[in-house]
C-alpha cells in the first residue's frame, strides 16, 4: 500500500469490541477483539489503536494485526513488562464489551508470491509473519515460490510455534537464539537468492536497522528489503 493510500486509511476510524486477553509467554499478551463484517486488511499490515475508556497522555499507538484477514477476530499481541506504559496498563484493564479505537489498516509488509521470500523476525516481531502464514494456510494454495522464516528469540519463547510448525509446503522455519546464528542463516539465503529474493524484517527498531544494514552489506538492494520496526511503548 502506497503513502497516499495509507494517509486515506488513517481517516477510516472504527471501534473494536474487546472479547478476551490471555498470556502467550512471559511478558507477552494477546488481546482479542470482534471483527466487524466490513473490516479487512492485508496480512502483515498494522493499525493505529487508541485507548478510549480513560484519558492517558499518548492514547494512540501502532500495532501489527497478528490475526489473518481470514480469521473472524482481530488479535493484537504485545510485550508487557513489570513496569508497563500507560497505554499497556490501559490495555490490561480492558473488560469484555469495552472498546478501543482503530484507524487503518496501514503498511506494505506483504508477500509477492512470484519471488522467494525471507522473513526475519526478532522476538515479538513474529506477529506480522503469523498473520501472513495463517492467511496462506487459509487460502489453501501454496505460494509459487518458497518462504523462509528466520525466527530469532534469545529467550527461546518462540511465540505461535505450534501454528508455525503446521505442515506448510511453502514455509521453512528456522528457530534461532543468537545474532551470530541469524547472520549465518542470512548468509546462506542471501547467497542463494541474492536480489531475486524479497527480504522482510520485523522486530525491535535496533534489530531491524542492524539486519537491514547487514543485508545491504551483502549487496542486497534497499528496494528488496521491507521493514516493520517495533517500539516498546
Amino acid at each position: 500500500m502506497g503513502f497516499f493510500q495509507d494517509m486515506i486509511a488513517v481517516f477510516k476510524k472504527r471501534e473494536l469490541v474487546f472479547i478476551e486477553s490471555y498470556k502467550e509467554a512471559v511478558d507477552v499478551y494477546t488481546f482479542v477483539f470482534e471483527k466487524e463484517k466490513d473490516l479487512s486488511w492485508k496480512a502483515g499490515q498494522h493499525g493505529l489503536f487508541s485507548i478510549t475508556h480513560k484519558k492517558i497522555k499518548y492514547p494512540t499507538k501502532p500495532f501489527t494485526i497478528a490475526s489473518a484477514p481470514s480469521e473472524n477476530v482481530v488479535r493484537l499481541t504485545m510485550k508487557i513488562t513489570e513496569n508497563p506504559s500507560e497505554f499497556k496498563k490501559a490495555m490490561l484493564e480492558l473488560k469484555k464489551g469495552m472498546t478501543i479505537g482503530m484507524s487503518g489498516p496501514l503498511g506494505s509488509l506483504n508477500v509477492n508470491d512470484e519471488r522467494p521470500t525471507i522473513f526475519i523476525a526478532g522476538g515479538i516481531g513474529i506477529t506480522p509473519f503469523r498473520s501472513i502464514v495463517k492467511q496462506i494456510e487459509a487460502e489453501g494454495n501454496s505460494n509459487k515460490k518458497p518462504i523462509h522464516l528466520l525466527y530469532m528469540d534469545s529467550e527461546k519463547s518462540y511465540l505461535f510455534k505450534d501454528e508455525l510448525d503446521v505442515n506448510n509446503a511453502s514455509l521453512s522455519t528456522t528457530y534461532l537464539d543468537s545474532r551470530d546464528e541469524l547472520h549465518r542463516e542470512i548468509d546462506k539465503l542471501s547467497n542463494l537468492y541474492q536480489n531475486n529474493g524479497q527480504y522482510m524484517i520485523a522486530g525491535p527498531k535496533s534489530m531491524v536497522a542492524s539486519i537491514s544494514d547487514y543485508l545491504q552489506n551483502k549487496s542486497i538492494s534497499k528496494k528488496n528489503i521491507k521493514k516493520d520496526a517495533f517500539d516498546g511503548y
